[in-house]
């Protein structure tokens, strides 16, 4: 019988640290980076090309507030989203 090995154990030699930098989501204001940029263009595109300031301010707090929302459940959610609408046919039943 060969004895149990703890897999929390360290090597020596092989351990590197990685930066934290490397592991999480870029976020804007705690929304994707990719999501908030698109967001606030469509802000400012309403707000100062349409002139509908309201409407502007309304559209770019909701949609940061649900972006927000969103990524505290899943930082991830933009690419699953992504890769189900690329790969949804092949996963239905």
């Amino acid at each position: 019988m060969t004895p149990l090995v703890d897999p929390s154990a360290e090597l020596p030699g092989f351990s590197v640290p990685v930066h934290r930098a490397l592991t999480e989501p870029i976020l804007l204001g705690g929304a994707p980076r990719s999501i908030a940029i698109l967001n606030g263009t469509l802000a400012a595109a309403l707000g100062l090309g349409l002139r509908l300031w309201l409407v502007g301010l309304a559209l770019g707090a909701i949609g940061h507030f649900a972006a927000v929302w969103a990524a505290r459940r899943d930082p991830m959610f933009v690419e699953v989203t992504r890769r189900h609408l690329r790969i949804s046919s092949h996963l239905s039943v």
